[in-house]
């Protein structure tokens, strides 16, 4: 009779404890589940928008989930990185997400509204991450963290202009 193989167990020694490497990895589910909650609202309002803008902000939130889909890559790889299985289901995101859904299709400028809202929670979640990665020394983190709340800041920025008279 023949014996199950068990795939071994690969000890991760990047200089950075287990602890804070779990520590580190669910921080960063809490970001991955809020940029994929952005994503998806970025995406469904630019199927959705219309009014006078629609050419403007079609293009703008384009661009937009754009970046914040090849974000999520980085941000998955990074906790596989240190050893902890990236969350990937709807349900795992609504645990993990600070942003709400948002129900029905908002007119463009309440769209706009919820974006820089959704942006900006991203931002802070994010931002949120700086102190316990920091302590770990894992600089990688601490340059994905940087990058992304650059872009989520930015973003906001340009999107809160649009609301301006």
């Amino acid at each position: 009779m023949a014996t199950k193989k068990r795939s071994a167990v690969v000890k991760i020694d990047i200089g950075i404890s287990a602890g804070d490497r779990g520590r580190i990895a669910e921080g960063l589910s809490k970001l991955l589940a809020d940029s994929y909650t952005l994503y998806l609202m970025t995406h469904n309002f630019h199927w959705n928008v219309t009014g006078p803008m629609f050419n403007t902000l079609h293009l703008m939130f384009m661009q937009q989930y754009t970046e914040q889909w090849n974000a999520l890559d980085l941000i998955a790889e990074r906790i596989r990185a240190l050893g902890f299985p990236a969350p990937g289901t709807y349900r795992e995101f609504v645990k993990f997400a600070s942003i709400k859904e948002v129900a029905g299709v908002p007119k463009a400028m309440e769209m706009v509204r919820h974006l820089v809202a959704a942006q900006e929670a991203t931002a802070r979640t994010a931002r949120s991450l700086f102190p316990m990665v920091d302590k770990a020394d894992d600089q990688p983190t601490l340059d994905l963290l940087t990058q992304r709340l650059d872009v989520h800041e930015k973003t906001a920025w340009m999107l809160r202009s649009l609301l301006e008279e």
